[in-house]
């Protein structure tokens, strides 16, 4: 490890996890989360490490699967607990701070979950970037005692990319990933089949285009496309066009449309309050 820098941190971070007794780990399946499970299983042992990831109607099931691929590539015990957001009605209205009552609920469900583990510790994939950026998840987190090793230990985006990639992990490169309710504008209810819908669309567009980063935006019965600027005329110009028109509108979508700004992480937050 050259980064003298780098190689701070991470004696930071295993500092920290050789404090905790045992530790419940929130397991998304994203590199964060990954890299964290790996490190608490490196710094504790498989006898100290529970991976938790909750399975609702806000995560993709291609995540769900990568969660439990990943959980078994480490060796790491693994509870999978079903949850269901959309009782609790400012999920369902999808206001801007919609992700604050949704990690409210769901840090409170894996608090009681971890009761049942004597002397552990719940940690989550909260990096040193995301306490700059707009992450109402984050208070719901510190707000039920969730600790975040990686932040703690300063360790950043690129930070975390780096060390996973030297520990050989398969998300070093994956791009950053976020809950189904995100593809739908802020203040429209969202519901099952709209959640199972966008869903699929991704899917569809996944294994057409091939990229890795993308999102169908929800403006039903209009699916706005978000995909990297160079893929653009491969799509408009390729056979790929006719067939994701098709697969699309099979799943009940009337208009099929290309973003020309391309993909982007968070687009219906440019023009938000972020204090409603």
């Amino acid at each position: 490890m050259p980064n003298t820098e780098l190689e701070l941190k991470k004696q930071r971070l295993d500092a920290i996890l050789d404090g905790y007794p045992r530790v419940l780990v929130a397991l998304s399946g994203g590199v964060d989360s990954t890299y964290l499970l790996a490190a608490c299983l490196d710094a504790l042992g498989t006898d100290r490490v529970t991976a938790l990831t909750i399975d609702s109607p806000l995560m993709p099931r291609d995540e769900l699967d990568r969660a439990q691929e990943i959980a078994r590539g480490l060796g790491a015990r693994h509870e999978v607990v079903p949850f269901d957001e959309l009782e609790i009605e400012p999920v369902v209205m999808n206001a801007p701070r919609r992700c604050y009552y949704c990690k409210q609920a769901r840090f409170a469900a894996m608090v009681e979950y971890a009761a049942g583990i004597d002397n552990v510790v719940l940690v989550h994939g909260e990096n040193a970037d995301d306490r700059g950026m707009y992450r109402p998840g984050s208070q719901a987190a510190h707000e039920a005692g969730a600790r975040a090793p990686l932040a703690e230990a300063g360790l950043t985006k690129a930070d975390i990319r780096a060390l996973a990639r030297e520990r050989d992990l398969p998300t070093w490169d994956q791009p950053a990933a976020a809950c189904l309710a995100t593809r739908f504008p802020y203040d429209t209810e969202l519901t099952r089949e709209g959640l199972k819908r966008v869903d699929a669309a991704e899917r569809v567009l996944a294994q057409v285009v091939g990229a890795a980063s993308l999102r169908v935006r929800d403006h039903f019965p209009i699916a706005r496309i978000e995909i990297p600027l160079d893929l653009m005329p491969r799509l408009l110009q390729g056979r790929e066009r006719g067939l994701i028109v098709e697969r699309l509108r099979a799943l009940g979508y009337r208009y099929v449309t290309l973003d020309l700004a391309g993909y982007r992480m968070g687009s219906y937050d440019d023009a938000i309050d972020t204090n409603r």
